[in-house]
Formats: C-alpha cells, structure tokens, sequence
C-alpha cells in the first residue's frame, strides 16, 4: 500500500496530528471501514525512573518486528490487565489520591479492585517482559496464584508494593484502529527493582534492546506520538517533584476520529 492510500484510512487526519500515532504503522493495524470499532481493552505501563546519575533515565525497550501492535516503536513495559490481576494481593495499597484517579470514568461499575488490578498489570507485565521484580521483599510464605508469571514473580521473595506508583497519565487507542488499549500509565523509581538489572534471562522476548535512556535520548528513538506526549508528562514532573503531587493525569480518548485531551483531577 502506498502513502496516499494510507492517507485513505479512517481518521487520516488524525493520524497526522494527533496524539495517538505513530509516523509509521503497518495498514493492517487499521479496522475495516465498515466493521464496528473495537472495545479497548484495559491496559497498564510501568515507567521506572532511575536518578543515579547526572540526569535521569528511564526504563525502555524495543518491540519486537514480529509483534501485531506498534512493531519496532520504543516503549514502556506493559499490557494488558488480566483477570488474575485483580486476586493480587500487595504488600501496600494503592495511595488515596490515585485510587481516585484510577476510578474516574472508569468505564461499568467503579471499584478499587479493579483500580488496583491496573497497577498490578503493570507490575506484572514489567516482570514478564523484562525480567526485573518490581516491590517489596516478602519475608513470608510465597502467595500463589493461577497465572504462571505471578507465581514466577513471588518465586522471586517479592510482592508488589502499589504505594509507590503515581498515576501520570491515561489514553484510549483510537476507534480506527483494530486493537485498541485504555491504557493507564504508573511512574515509580527504580529503588523498587529489587532484581540483578542485568538479569533479564526470564523475559519474554516481546521487548528486545532494553535501555535507561535520558530524556533526550528517548526523544530520539522510534516512538508513538502517544509516548511522546507521557514523556513530555514525566520531564514536566521530574522537572517540579513538589507540584506534581497536584498536577491533573491528562487523559487522551477520541470521540470519532478527533482526539480530545482532557484532565483526571488530583
């Protein structure tokens, strides 16, 4: 297919300047016109942040060629939330604040279990495509549970510890497209990686070239606009740790093909 029939897809206009695609996607990843939009699917990221050097870095990889979402784009570790997510129980809790944040337009019935199944997802999903274990040391019997990567990751002496994680954003993957994500982005600091960093054998392979890239450095990098736009979010909070406490999530969705950028308060 060339560019100009490319441009022919639904929300070709929003697919220039919008806030949700990349420069280049596969035209497969694009619905049939006259088939019905797909329902996101909940979805969650981990941005670790690490501040042991001159500037900070945070944690990304590369997705695989292969892979049918967003192949070769750099990004953050995550996915999608699984039912198993929500049985999780964390060393600590979710804070007040992003509790509420999670649970603002929550899409059917709001409850804290299901906010804290998106942070969960994220540890989980870190752990299962980048090897490291994210939380806090369990001095006590591993729990278990029906999904093979968390009991991989207590097998670890870890449980997850939500009080950690900030909420910086929140973006729903555009109707035009053929798998869609209501994504919820966590920012947290590297101090809680209590694995070898250099340990990522147990990883799933789904993201290759994993680097602690400066701000800077991962503008330069493949990305969707989307990540753009989260790391913009991170250096404007890395930039003023003491009003980010307050500062709103932006929340990204679209109503058709036009994208509208709108505001979870604190």
């Amino acid at each position: 297919m060339t560019n100009n029939q490319k441009d022919t897809k639904p929300g070709a206009a929003a697919k220039k300047s919008g806030p949700f695609d990349p420069a280049y996607m596969r035209p497969s990843e694009y619905r049939e016109e006259k088939t019905p939009a797909v329902r996101p699917k909940d979805a969650a990221t981990l941005i670790l942040v690490r501040h042991d050097d001159n500037a900070p870095r945070i944690l990304m990889g590369k997705r695989h060629a292969d892979h049918k979402f967003m192949p070769n784009k750099y990004v953050f570790p995550g996915g999608r939330v699984d039912v198993a997510d929500s049985r999780i129980k964390p060393a600590k809790d979710l804070t007040e604040t992003v509790q509420r944040q999670l649970m603002d337009r929550m899409r059917g019935r709001p409850s804290l279990a299901r906010a804290r199944s998106y942070a969960l997802a994220a540890v989980r999903e870190t752990f299962e495509e980048t090897g490291l274990v994210v939380g806090a040391p369990n001095e006590g019997p591993a729990p278990k549970s029906r999904h093979t990567d968390w009991n991989a990751y207590f097998q670890q002496g870890a449980l997850p510890d939500l009080s950690k994680f900030d909420m910086i954003a929140r973006a729903i993957t555009p109707p035009y497209r053929n798998r869609r994500f209501d994504t919820r982005f966590f920012m947290g600091d590297a101090s809680t990686i209590l694995s070898d960093m250099h340990d990522t054998a147990g990883a799933s392979g789904e993201l290759l070239d994993l680097h602690w890239l400066t701000i800077d450095e991962a503008r330069d990098v493949d990305l969707p606009n989307i990540t753009r736009m989260v790391i913009a979010e991170i250096e404007t909070r890395l930039n003023a740790p003491r009003e980010a406490t307050q500062r709103p999530v932006p929340f990204v969705y679209f109503r058709g093909a036009k994208p509208i950028q709108d505001k979870i308060k604190v």
